[in-house]
């Protein structure tokens, strides 16, 4: 966190609470007067959430990065 003075914590300190106080006056009324707004964009933001989440959340299934690697293992179809 932010300490601008040494042994004084930074809720005391007036230009941070009042940047606190501020944001926070300041995210009540975005919420109040443009909830509709979100709400109405909420379908499309799931629907753009979708090939985001397919292109970001399969990197950690080693798709494509085998590099000339063998696959070995009983589902490799090895036969003993």
């Amino acid at each position: 966190m932010i300490n601008t003075h040494p042994g004084k914590p930074w809720w005391r300190d007036g230009a941070i609470l009042t940047a606190v106080v501020f944001l926070a006056v300041t995210g009540f009324f975005l919420w109040a007067e443009h909830r509709a707004h979100l709400f109405g964009a909420l379908p499309y933001l799931l629907l753009l959430l979708c090939p985001l989440m397919h292109l970001f959340m399969h990197g950690g299934h080693g798709h494509g990065h085998r590099h000339g690697r063998t696959r070995r293992g009983p589902d490799a179809g090895e036969q003993s």
